[in-house]
């Protein structure tokens, strides 16, 4: 699966950007407390138990060194093959490890090296401690932006999760460009990061702590919208959002008056403009959400019931990992006493954050995973 090979003239180079966010992450911090500000904190949103499990089998040193913002745990993910953008210390490879069980496959990719060797040191650990016979997790060295260059095969991860890193690379397109290759026809690409509410100035992305707190790279995210486009990505679906606020006044003035929010989205390569609207019946078989499927902030699934959905959400379902999990009938059938439509959407997670702020006061403040961090759709 990640195959070493032969570097030419062509193969991807550290930018300085690279150089500094692996010296940040490498060196400058050791520990979460070490953050500067609050956009990279301990995950908030309510934890599944099956979830919260999962987590307390991680080594506490792979733990102690996780910056991640948010907590990217897709769901329906048992014997898929899941890729990392950005592992770190590899928490977030350890937990799904145990998801997808071992019959499954996760593998990290980083580009600190300081960062693999904890991961790497604890594979044994971990497999010992889930109980698997041979590990069910591997650890690459390379970048996100050459993904293929690195040694992972195009066509091969049901899913790619990513987790506060997106926003540390100079380059989104190629990231999304590389995820799109080296995902299956159907697979997703579903991951947390940091947005901002308008495009950032030169000041604000040159500034080196700030691009290794996540907000210096931020993307504009009606920038995240046009990109997956381009690449071919089906438009974003927003699943969660909330709001970062930066208490170090030195950095607050140089943000001036941008914003920005932490936002989880899920972006699919699925056919597009082949299916049609139609209705479907979720039947509880997707483990930890049996009665209730939040797939998005705007589409919630509960068992049995029958829900209209449109061209693009039909799409998705019918060619992803989810097709089992539903029963499809044409639109417009009678949806009787359990029968459902859907809230209206948003792909605006600064016009999401203040649905929440109405719905319930305060709840949509805080870090990128504070414990006010605020999911929809509940």
């Amino acid at each position: 699966m990640a195959e070493k090979k032969s570097c030419s003239a062509k193969c991807f180079a550290d930018t300085t950007v690279h150089v500094d966010v692996k010296d940040y992450y490498g060196k400058v911090l050791q520990k979460s407390s070490d953050l500067k500000t609050n956009a990279c904190v301990a995950p908030a949103k309510p934890i599944p138990a099956f979830i919260r499990q999962a987590l307390k089998k991680v080594h506490p040193e792979v733990t102690d060194r996780y910056y991640g913002c948010g907590l990217v745990v897709p769901e329906c993910l048992e014997g898929c093959k899941i890729l990392d953008l950005g592992s770190g210390s590899g928490r977030d490879c350890y937990m799904l490890s145990q998801l997808v069980g071992e019959s499954g496959h996760v593998t990290g990719i980083d580009m600190t090296e300081d960062q693999l060797e904890v991961a790497r040191t604890y594979v044994d650990y971990h497999m010992q401690e889930f109980g698997y016979k041979k590990p069910n997790v591997s650890f690459v060295q390379g970048y996100i932006e050459a993904l293929t260059e690195a040694g992972l095969e195009k066509s091969s991860f049901d899913i790619i999760i990513s987790n506060c890193v997106v926003n540390l690379s100079p380059d989104k397109k190629r990231v999304l460009a590389e995820a799109y290759h080296v995902l299956k026809d159907g697979g997703e690409l579903y991951f947390s990061d940091v947005y901002s509410s308008e495009r950032l100035t030169e000041e604000i992305k040159n500034h080196k702590v700030l691009w290794g707190e996540c907000l210096g790279g931020a993307l504009w995210w009606k920038d995240l919208l046009q990109l997956a486009e381009e690449v071919g990505f089906s438009p974003p679906r927003l699943v969660t959002a909330s709001v970062i606020t930066v208490d170090n006044k030195e950095l607050q003035d140089v943000l001036g008056d941008s914003k920005f929010v932490s936002a989880t989205y899920r972006l699919f390569k699925v056919p597009k403009g082949t299916t049609k609207p139609c209705q479907v019946i979720y039947n509880g078989s997707i483990t930890g959400v049996e009665d209730s499927f939040q797939f998005d902030c705007q589409y919630t699934f509960k068992v049995e019931e029958v829900v209209e959905v449109d061209e693009e959400v039909a799409s998705i379902l019918t060619h992803s990992r989810f097709a089992e999990d539903f029963t499809f009938q044409p639109p417009g059938g009678p949806r009787g006493p359990c029968g459902a439509k859907p809230k209206a959407g948003s792909v605006d997670p600064f016009e999401l954050v203040l649905q929440l702020e109405k719905e319930r006061p305060g709840s949509a403040t805080g870090g990128c995973c504070s414990t006010q961090s605020a999911a929809c759709c509940k």
